[in-house]
C-alpha cells in the first residue's frame, strides 16, 4: 500500500509558503523601510529618509552615503502604528517559527503516516501568526500619510512593508493549506 509513505500536496504547499513567509515578513521586520520619505524641503533634492519600525536611515541616491540611527525628531516611533508593529511582528516571528517546528513533528517523512491532528494543529498555529503579522502593514499602510514627516515632503510606501505584507499572506496561505490536514482526521474517523 505505497500510496500512505506520500506526504499529502498540501502539507507540502504548507512547509514551503510558511518558512518563505517567515523569511519576508523577518526583512520586512528588521529593514528600515517602511516608509520613503523623499523631496523634503531645504534638504538636498536626492535625500530619502527611510523609516522602518526600529530605525531611520537617510541616505544621498547620488553618493550612496547611507547613515542609519537618525534622531526622531517628529516622534515617529511614538505613534501607535509604529509600536503596534513593534510588538506584533516580532510576536508573529516567534510564534512562525514555532508552528514550523511543530508542523516539522507533524509532517514527518520518516513514518509512514503523517501526523494529521499535528499539522492541522501546527496550521492553525502559521495561520494565527500570518494574520498577527498581517495587522501592523495593513494598520501602517492606512496610517502612512498621517504619520509625522517633515512638510511638505513626499511619502511612499518602502518594500520593508510590501515584504511584511506578502509573507503574512504566504504565511495564512500556508497555514491554511495544512489546516486541511484536519479534514483527513475526520475522514478517517
Amino acid at each position: 500500500h505505497l500510496h500512505s509513505m506520500r506526504t499529502p500536496t498540501a502539507m507540502i504547499v504548507g512547509l514551503v509558503l510558511c518558512p518563505c513567509g517567515l523569511l519576508l515578513t523577518l526583512t520586512g521586520t528588521l529593514a528600515p523601510n517602511w516608509r520613503q520619505v523623499s523631496l523634503i524641503p531645504d534638504q538636498p533634492i536626492d535625500l530619502i529618509f527611510e523609516q522602518g519600525i526600529w530605525d531611520m536611515c537617510r541616505e544621498r541616491q547620488s553618493t550612496h552615503d547611507r547613515l542609519c540611527g537618525q534622531p526622531d525628531e517628529l516622534g515617529y516611533f511614538s505613534q501607535v502604528s509604529v509600536q503596534v508593529a513593534q510588538g506584533l511582528m516580532p510576536s508573529s516571528l516567534v510564534l512562525t517559527l514555532l508552528g514550523l517546528v511543530v508542523a516539522t513533528l507533524g509532517v514527518r517523512c520518516w513514518q509512514k503516516e503523517p501526523r494529521h491532528v499535528v499539522a492541522g494543529v501546527a496550521g492553525l498555529v502559521l495561520l494565527l501568526s500570518g494574520l498577527l503579522s498581517l495587522i501592523p502593514p495593513s494598520w501602517y499602510t492606512h496610517e502612512l500619510w498621517a504619520l509625522p514627516a517633515p512638510a511638505g515632503s513626499t511619502l511612499a510606501v518602502g518594500y520593508s512593508l510590501v515584504l511584511s505584507y506578502l509573507g503574512s499572506c504566504l504565511e495564512i496561505l500556508g497555514g491554511l493549506a495544512l489546516a486541511l490536514s484536519f479534514h483527513h482526521c475526520c475522514k478517517e474517523h
